[in-house]
């Protein structure tokens, strides 16, 4: 069984797009290496999201997503909101201690503690907890500076141009 030496703590975080995608890229190249990832999805359940379909494919790879599928407005958030996003903390801290996995990737952890929804003290201590072999990645837009701090790589992704500025929508493939 291949191991990491060592896991770090990375943080994808900032207003530009692409910090899914980076974090899929890593969990991509664990899995070619033979490593066991589980992605965890805050706030992106219920939605029909194109890595949903490319993780059935992939061997080591374990994907579950919570959420409604929707933006979430509403201030305070709706009690189903915050039920999920408790349901996703369970599960990371369950997969982070186990340390089974050797890449978890925390996916919009970091919106979910914007929202509210999630307690950043919890998060805390799953990434003081976690296993030294376990590489741990946090993304959404607005990281915590507590967990900016703790984290070995932080990349903020800055948005320069971006084509929904210019009426584009979304597209099936591509962004979603």
């Amino acid at each position: 069984m291949v191991r990491l030496e060592k896991g770090l703590v990375q943080i994808y975080t900032g207003n530009g797009k692409g910090k899914t995608s980076a974090a899929f890229g890593l969990a991509l190249r664990a899995v070619g290496r033979g490593l066991r990832v589980f992605i965890i999805q805050f706030i992106k359940g219920g939605f029909d999201y194109g890595e949903l379909y490319a993780v059935e494919k992939l061997p080591n790879l374990e994907l579950k997503a919570f959420g409604r599928g929707k933006f979430i407005l509403e201030k305070p958030p709706a009690k189903e909101d915050v039920r999920l996003a408790e349901e996703a903390l369970v599960l990371a801290e369950h997969v982070v201690k186990g340390g089974e996995h050797d890449v978890v990737v925390l996916d919009e952890v970091n919106v979910a503690l914007n929202l509210g929804l999630i307690d950043v003290g919890r998060v805390l201590e799953l990434v003081r907890s976690k296993p030294a072999h376990v590489e741990l990645v946090l993304t959404g837009r607005n990281a915590p500076q507590e967990l900016i701090r703790m984290a070995d790589l932080v990349t903020e992704m800055r948005e320069v141009k971006h084509p929904y500025n210019d009426g584009f929508a979304a597209r099936k493939g591509i962004e979603y």
